[in-house]
């Protein structure tokens, strides 16, 4: 009989952890995006308070490459840098029109990396990314999509070298993850191959 009871809360436990793993992403998209023709999308400069430049030019760089998947062709970052150093250098603002005028794109997304950091405490170094995104009409400057995604990658040890190692190597693969699965709420671009 004990041994039945175990056998049903083992399979609940398995049943609730892939459960809570494929769990939809909360986000806020327009109704009609897909009418709209969204096709080339300015990725910005990643607004970063919590870490160093690399994590946002990683960060950047893993969105170019996402949305160049999900068939957005890409636009580079540093045409991006260039060109938003000739508005700044003019006095303006980088304002979604802006933007929009000075590249010729249809939307541009805003990424803030919320959190990026490894907590090493005695034997247990979580590491935790936290992204913001939002696009926004490269016409209307009106919001079209915006998600917010964190992920944590545990890692257990028993030494703070050997922990520290591990967070380094794990940094990237939660980045990929939050892109991942942040932008699997954005419909494919025109540009997608498949069905």
């Amino acid at each position: 009989m004990a041994s039945k009871g175990m056998r049903l809360l083992s399979i609940l436990g398995i049943f609730f952890f892939f459960a809570g793993c494929a769990a939809k992403v909360p986000h806020v998209i327009v109704p009609d995006y897909v009418k709209r023709g969204t096709r080339l999308i300015a990725v910005m400069p990643v607004e970063n308070s919590q870490t160093g430049p690399e994590a946002a030019r990683l960060l950047r760089d893993k969105l170019v490459e996402e949305l160049y998947f999900k068939g957005y062709p890409k636009v580079p970052p540093k045409l991006i840098d260039e060109k938003l150093a000739g508005i700044s250098a003019a006095g303006g603002t980088a304002s979604p029109q802006s933007v929009g005028e000075t590249l010729r794109v249809d939307a541009v997304l805003y990424a803030t990396l919320k959190e990026g950091r490894a907590a090493v405490t005695l034997f247990y170094a979580p590491t935790t990314v936290e992204v913001e995104l939002e696009m926004k009409s490269a016409v209307t400057g009106e919001s079209l999509w915006r998600v917010q995604y964190r992920a944590v990658r545990r890692n257990y040890g028993f030494s703070r070298k050997h922990l520290e190692l591990k967070t380094s190597q794990v940094f990237e693969p939660a980045i990929e993850e939050v892109v991942a699965r942040a932008l699997e709420t954005l419909p494919d671009g025109p540009d997608a191959t498949g069905p």
